[in-house]
């Protein structure tokens, strides 16, 4: 038992094994094998180092937004004249990543608690006041239900702000649509925690003298922080002047693709607009659900009375979204992209392999050069040894014959070659 121990200690350390190799000269499997071997030299090369930049590490970025708009607009209506500025029509008004601008409005002044007819949108009709259940209300209406059915509107008389607020008719042109001139400064600050990197989108071309008087423009001044919204709403494929009557969305992209291998200063933004509600290409009669808007009110008291003044916005939802990403060469990454594309060299081998042993001609000499049975090989052990077994008896017999009767030379001689010419094969 020691000594088989030890034996196979032996063989584990001080024995080397390599598989054994068959070269075929086949010009046509040879020809696969390079075309396949080429194929994946190129994919190891071009696709995953050049494009997927396999041999780096990357990182997301954390970032921030501030936001600042500014621009007037000048509006008369029904004889008032009113200057909007920047907290009028900014909503909220905080600079941050989302907010809104107001682009038209209907106002609705002077609402109090009271008791008033419905709209006469043909969504609320009544013919008696059995169409008017008290205490209810409609999914459609504006309030609840006093049981009452006024005859001078076919609508139920409601409890609620009154006068109710008549949107059906959307003001156009736009109120404001000196909005188009409004200007949008955009400030972004992005760090890459694992590469303890920080950068802004003020780089280092953009100082005091150049964003006084520069404006974004994607081939003239591409890292100009301070945007047109008429520019805006053309770079996301919308026409102002409808999107700025009914409103819409509109996300602003700040991509920032870093390979800091690079000097740092290339390390820099690019912005992109793209539309977020509605569809510029179809009409308005195509859509279920057209444009932006929401509600504000704001409340006072007169004689007594709480009050308020509703305005229906329409405007132009911003959303700024930030997407970073670093590269940064790294060993392990390297290693390991390397090692994947050795190991897919070994489609080559397994795909000629198949040629060889199932779609050639000589695919059974193939299968018997590369192959060695065990089956064969026992068999073959087994009768080499029983040819031992009898040319060892006849060498007793030769010996006790020569012994008890002396046998000339040739004789034994020929015996001897007899056995050194005895050969094997399997079949």
């Amino acid at each position: 038992m020691k000594g088989y121990i030890t034996e196979a200690l032996s063989d584990f350390f001080f024995e080397y094994e390599t598989p054994r190799q068959v070269l075929v000269r086949n010009r046509r499997v040879g020809i696969v094998c390079r075309l396949i071997q080429l194929g994946v030299l190129a994919y190891i090369i071009g696709w995953v180092f050049i494009y997927e930049k396999g041999y780096q590490t990357q990182d997301t970025a954390i970032g921030s937004v501030y936001t600042k708009m500014k621009g007037v607009a000048y509006t008369k209506i029904n004889g008032v004249e009113r200057v909007w500025d920047v907290s009028d029509y900014v909503f909220p008004d905080q600079g941050d990543s989302s907010f809104v601008v107001m682009t038209n409005f209907i106002i609705t002044v002077g609402q109090s608690q009271s008791t008033c007819p419905e709209l006469p949108d043909k969504k609320n009709n009544c013919s008696s006041d059995a169409d008017c259940e008290k205490g209810q209300f409609k999914r459609t209406g504006n309030g609840h239900m006093t049981g009452k059915c006024v005859n001078t509107t076919n609508t139920c008389e409601i409890l609620s702000w009154c006068p109710v607020e008549d949107d059906r008719e959307i003001p156009d042109p736009p109120h404001l649509l000196a909005a188009e001139n409004y200007t949008l400064f955009i400030k972004n600050s992005i760090t890459f925690p694992e590469f303890k990197v920080v950068r802004s989108n003020l780089v280092e071309i953009v100082d005091q003298n150049y964003i006084k008087t520069c404006l974004y423009d994607p081939d003239e001044n591409p890292l100009c922080p301070i945007f047109r919204l008429g520019d805006i709403v053309k770079f996301s494929g919308f026409d102002f002047s409808q999107i700025a009557k009914v409103g819409g969305a509109i996300g602003i992209l700040i991509d920032w693709e870093c390979n800091l291998d690079l000097s740092i200063k290339k390390c820099i933004p690019k912005y992109g607009f793209h539309g977020l509600y509605g569809n510029p290409k179809e009409g308005d009669n195509n859509q279920a659900s057209v444009g932006y808007n929401f509600r504000k009110a704001k409340y006072y008291v007169e004689d007594k009375v709480e009050k308020r003044t509703l305005m229906k916005i329409y405007g132009i939802r911003i959303d700024v979204i930030v997407h970073g990403l670093a590269r940064k060469f790294d060993i392990i990454p390297t290693l390991t992209a390397i090692g994947s594309g050795v190991g897919i060299f070994g489609v080559a081998t397994v795909v000629c392999d198949l040629v060889l042993l199932y779609l050639l001609p000589k695919r059974d000499f193939y299968k018997n050069m590369k192959f060695k049975y065990t089956a064969c090989q026992d068999e073959d052990e087994r009768e080499t040894q029983a040819l031992k077994d009898s040319d060892r008896a006849e060498e007793a017999d030769l010996m006790e014959l020569e012994y008890s009767h002396p046998v000339p030379a040739d004789v034994v001689v020929g015996v001897e070659v007899k056995q050194h010419q005895a050969f094997w094969t399997c079949d």
